[in-house]
């Protein structure tokens, strides 16, 4: 146990976990309760609207993986693009407002620890750990 608790696959676990599962009911209430507002977002700078659908890749499926440790590292490039579309489209005017704290302080934690995670790898603690994009 004590290995367990001294370990940097530990940190890896926690980060890889709270990543993905505060992530995910993001995903989840654009499922439930749809996304079409994404389409003027898209399109009034200049990208097809088609793209919206790019959100339950970003925001469930690799939430999803990232929680199993199945390709961490494609799946947290994955999160962290979604957060570099999330701060570009819907937050690029509160980037330097801070009201209590930064107006985009966790589209920024949920960028910054997929690309720690992209940098660590997934650890031992996952379901695949034999490839590089683990």
């Amino acid at each position: 146990m004590s290995n367990f608790l001294k370990s940097n696959d530990t940190g890896i676990l926690i980060i890889r976990l709270t990543v993905g599962l505060l992530l995910l009911p993001h995903g989840i209430s654009k499922l439930i309760n749809g996304f079409d507002w994404l389409s003027g977002s898209l399109t009034n700078v200049g990208l097809p609207a088609i793209i919206r659908y790019g959100v339950f890749i970003g925001e469930i499926v690799a939430p999803l993986l990232l929680v199993i440790g199945y390709r961490a590292r494609i799946a947290s490039l994955i999160v962290a693009f979604n957060m570099l579309m999330t701060i570009f489209l819907a937050k690029r005017d509160q980037l330097f407002v801070i009201r209590g704290g930064w107006a985009i302080e966790l589209n920024a934690l949920f960028l910054l620890g997929a690309l720690a995670l992209f940098f660590t790898g997934g650890g031992k603690y996952c379901i695949s750990t034999k490839s590089k994009w683990d």
